[in-house]
């Protein structure tokens, strides 16, 4: 442990730790905000049938033509997303700004696993966010947007609604990915045991059908085993991590 500071001299390393992130997010703002023509052929690329996803699973997507209702919505969602994206961008250097603030008061075995814990509960996040993005939202906007109570009624998707609901998805997957690192942190404090997860795996099954019929309301069960299997093996590899940390305890309390 270093040597210890009044609360104002806390209070002054916090200032100046949210003193960089700012001036850090704010940069990467001005970036993104002046890219605009590739940070939305990047969001938009979802819709457009040239998209990677459509071509591997063989699908033809369905054309979407979005609009804008509001006199200043597209310019209200070019400041939205740039500063999203600063977010995105900005999101390694700001991790490492509050952990450094935050390291100082851990012993050096706890700063070594929450370094560590941080870093993983970070790619874990990135990669719920990618498949969502490849996988997960192409597939539910072209059900969304081809879907018809009648053939009278046609579609007119908003910007704001597609730009919205990629946001939404996006956070909901990445913290769907947390699962094992939540999962890890329960069992090291003694909270989550494996045999209550197996001998509850049915009902965390349904639950899971029903998060991925709710997540990606199609009729047909490819798409719904697309969004399901990522979700049930996240569960399963909770399960494996649990009995990693319980072998783990049960070994040093023999020593």
């Amino acid at each position: 442990m270093l040597e210890e500071k009044t609360f104002w001299e806390h209070l002054d390393d916090l200032r100046k730790s949210l003193f960089k992130i700012a001036i850090c997010v704010g940069v990467c703002f001005v970036v993104c905000f002046a890219l605009k023509d590739t940070l939305f052929s990047i969001v938009l690329f979802p819709k457009q049938k040239e998209f990677i996803t459509y071509s591997l699973l063989g699908v033809v997507p369905t054309k979407i033509n979005l609009i804008s209702t509001e006199i200043a919505g597209q310019m209200m969602m070019h400041l939205k997303t740039a500063f999203v994206a600063a977010i995105v961008l900005a999101s390694p250097y700001i991790i490492w700004v509050l952990f450094s603030f935050i390291a100082p008061a851990l012993y050096e075995k706890e700063r070594k696993y929450s370094l560590s814990t941080v870093v993983l509960a970070y790619l874990m996040f990135i990669l719920g966010a990618l498949i969502n993005y490849f996988i997960i939202f192409p597939i539910t906007v072209n059900f969304l947007a081809s879907y018809q109570v009648a053939g009278e009624v046609s579609n007119l998707l908003t910007l704001q609604s597609y730009m919205n609901t990629l946001m939404m998805m996006t956070l909901v997957f990445g913290i769907v990915f947390e699962i094992p690192i939540l999962s890890w942190l329960l069992a090291k404090i003694g909270i989550l045991k494996s045999s209550f997860m197996k001998n509850y795996r049915k009902h965390a099954i349904v639950i899971i059908l029903i998060a991925a019929a709710i997540i990606t309301p199609t009729s047909d069960i490819f798409t719904l085993s697309i969004v399901f299997l990522p979700i049930w093996l996240l569960y399963e590899a909770s399960i494996v991590v649990v009995k990693q940390v319980e072998r783990k305890n049960k070994r040093i309390s023999i020593n």
